[in-house]
């Protein structure tokens, strides 16, 4: 790991793959104890979230500062991950349904972590999926600028070559979803647990 993450995010690495382990050396599962599992709105660390500089699904320079004034959700994925990134989207997506009449329904970003593959063109045709929160934005950049936001969010990721599959290789990252508050604080965040119920809930507490 690039980082020593809070004994509560320390998420495994979700291995977009068939296998069913991360990889040998990986972070294993936090536990079902602690801040990862304690109400929502007490899993703030004051040390993740900071300052981004990436490209968004249009072609757009984008910042931090872009997305300030509303509740953002931010997931670190890619656009080849076959199960764990469009289940945490299609949630999320079944969570904001959830929310009360009158709620402000959070934008949901997805950073790449696979810059080789997910250019704007690519993410702009993931993002319009149906099953994905409405206003889904897709980021992108260099390998410099995912890294970057990436050590900002206390998240990783690594790419595991596959070169007996046709994609020939995939990436392994942290699975957390970030609630960054109107700001860009961190009010809390969700794990592989949570479901659409108890993130609606949270959401509807935080905001």
């Amino acid at each position: 790991m690039r980082f020593l993450m809070p004994l509560a995010l320390a998420a495994a690495l979700a291995a977009c793959s068939p296998a069913e382990a991360p990889p040998s050396g990986a972070a294993k599962p936090a536990a079902r104890s602690g801040g990862a599992q304690a109400d929502c709105t007490s899993r703030a660390y004051p040390e993740i979230g900071g300052p981004i500089s990436l490209i968004d699904h249009t072609g757009k320079r984008v910042t931090e500062a872009d997305f300030q004034g509303r509740p953002a959700l931010v997931y670190f994925g890619f656009t080849y991950c076959p199960d764990v990134c469009p289940m945490a989207l299609t949630t999320l997506a079944a969570a904001y349904r959830k929310l009360p009449e009158g709620k402000t329904i959070p934008q949901t970003l997805l950073i790449s972590v696979d810059p080789e593959r997910d250019t704007p063109e690519a993410l702009a045709t993931y993002v319009s999926s149906k099953a994905f929160p409405e206003g889904l934005v897709g980021l992108t950049g260099t390998d410099a600028e995912i890294r970057a936001a990436a050590d900002a969010f206390k998240a990783d990721y690594s790419r595991i070559e596959q070169p007996e599959s046709l994609s020939e290789y995939t990436m392994d990252h942290t699975s957390l979803i970030y609630v960054m508050d109107g700001d860009w604080k961190i009010r809390s965040f969700f794990t592989h647990a949570d479901t659409a119920d108890t993130i609606s809930e949270c959401l509807g507490k935080l905001f």
